[in-house]
């Protein structure tokens, strides 16, 4: 096996027994990167900062004092801040910002040893679900270079499943990591809302971002949580609540489990590929012993309203701290503050990012907030409340990702229906519960479908024992896109 093809789990176990460096795991990465530069899924990379590091794994390698992640060259979404490395959240406006600070879960994958290569693609400040609204650099699906990987953390999905990192970190908003997981044949994991801290992780809506991995099998997610999680004092809303070992339960199969399958999800025009597909392996995993029933989650339809409002609104708060003064772009030209200030604001932002502003800050207006505001916050209490029904009933929900595979770049330019690729994640972000997405097969064009598993609130643990079994009956997790 190549290098650049072991997962997380095998790569620990090479290096422990000496038999390969950390360094030449990371020139092993870089070279993959080179040799399949078509997939474009970086926008800063740090080969001599990561070579350093690897050195540095080396030497506590050889020491004995390895952490778990020691010497593993991990990716990182450009949302992320990493001190003295360029973070760009995909914009011009902060096309060449450098942060003095890393952000909370990249110190701690650092502690954990792992070697950081660079900062992938995405759509700007995490808008989109193509990674088509970039300014810098836009990506392209392993499977099909003609075709999206998905948004907004296209990059770290494109870049795990061309095997160019052993793993990557994406953000999830309204499905922005098991999207793209999906649409690349790789594992994504959104945790619980407050599992991991988004300290240092440039915001855009407040109330549903979420830090999660992307990693080319299960138990590489697990060990990736295992690092990533815990509670933060910088950050107000991060769950005081210890996290477990996450890979304790990975060996457990599904006797016993009641999976749940929401009828909902099964009724919005999901596309036969992949309503065949998903339906081919829940009968697989029926017939390992899981319990399937039918469940109900009512106010599904109703998600990406609520989302396209409270999302929007958030991101008019927190993006209106971009303004040209302090840092980021500016307008040289104009002479008045106010002028400063609108035409940096304008040049800065790309179109899908002022959409949303624009939105947001009429959603939040005087005379409108109870008309829209207010409403979609009502229309999400009642989303949690149909999830904890529905939990009583199951342990895990299962169902398709997307109602589509990958569809090819530059067909979707009406905004509407970009929007609702996301009508079956979004839910999982306005109720703060944990989700991931699982290869479960390939559409008749040989693109990838992803199996969608969702946990009551702190149930990672749960979720991915559900999701190690169903991906030994699936047995697709080496699976890689010919390149």
């Amino acid at each position: 096996m190549d290098i650049h093809n072991q997962t997380i789990a095998q790569l620990a176990e090479n290096l422990a027994a000496g038999g390969l460096s950390s360094r030449q795991a990371t020139e092993a990465v870089f070279a993959r990167i080179e040799a399949t530069g078509q997939v474009n899924a970086f926008i800063t990379l740090d080969r001599e900062g990561a070579l350093a590091a690897a050195d540095e794994a080396d030497r506590r390698l050889a020491a004995g004092d390895a952490p778990p992640l020691c010497g593993v060259p991990i990716a990182v979404k450009d949302l992320l801040c990493t001190r003295g490395l360029r973070t760009t959240g995909g914009s011009r406006i902060l096309e060449n910002f450098v942060p003095p600070y890393s952000a909370t879960v990249v110190e701690k994958l650092r502690q954990a040893g792992a070697v950081i290569i660079g900062k992938t693609t995405m759509d700007e400040f995490a808008m989109g679900s193509s990674n088509e609204h970039c300014h810098l650099a836009v990506p392209r699906n392993p499977w099909n270079l003609d075709y999206t990987c998905g948004g907004s953390s296209g990059g770290s999905a494109a870049a795990v499943a061309a095997d160019q990192c052993m793993a990557a970190l994406g953000t999830d908003t309204g499905g922005s990591i098991r999207q793209p997981a999906s649409n690349c044949g790789v594992v994504g994991v959104k945790p619980t809302y407050g599992r991991v801290s988004r300290y240092g992780v440039l915001a855009f809506a407040s109330s549903l971002d979420q830090v999660g991995p992307v990693t080319k099998d299960v138990r590489d997610a697990a060990l990736m949580l295992n690092a990533m999680c815990g509670h933060d004092p910088r950050d107000s809303t991060s769950l005081r609540e210890p996290a477990p070992d996450f890979t304790a339960e990975l060996g457990r199969g599904l006797s016993g489990l009641r999976l749940g399958l929401p009828r909902e999800y099964f009724e919005v025009g999901l596309d036969e590929d992949v309503k065949t597909t998903v339906m081919a392996a829940i009968t697989r995993l029926e017939k390992a012993g899981a319990d399937i029933r039918e469940i109900s989650l009512p106010r599904t339809e109703y998600g990406v309203a609520a989302y396209y409002l409270i999302a929007p609104a958030e991101a008019s708060s927190n993006l209106s701290r971009y303004d040209g003064v302090r840092f980021g772009y500016r307008d040289r030209q104009a002479r008045e503050l106010l002028e400063m200030y609108q035409r940096s604001r304008s040049q800065g932002f790309g179109r899908e990012v002022k959409r949303r502003i624009i939105i947001g800050t009429y959603a939040l207006s005087s005379g409108y907030y109870d008309a829209y505001y207010r409403k979609a916050s009502q229309v999400r209490a009642l989303i949690i409340d149909d999830y904890r029904r529905a939990l009583e009933q199951c342990d895990v929900i299962i169902s398709p990702v997307t109602p589509t595979p990958a569809w090819p770049l530059g067909t979707k330019s009406d905004p509407l229906s970009m929007y609702l690729t996301d009508i079956l994640t979004i839910p999982t972000n306005l109720s703060g519960l944990p989700g991931m997405s699982l290869p479960c097969g390939f559409s008749a064009a040989g693109l990838p479908v992803g199996l969608q598993l969702q946990a009551a609130h702190c149930r990672e643990d749960l979720m991915l024992r559900a999701a190690a079994a169903a991906e030994e009956q699936l047995a697709l997790a080496g699976k890689r896109p010919q390149l």
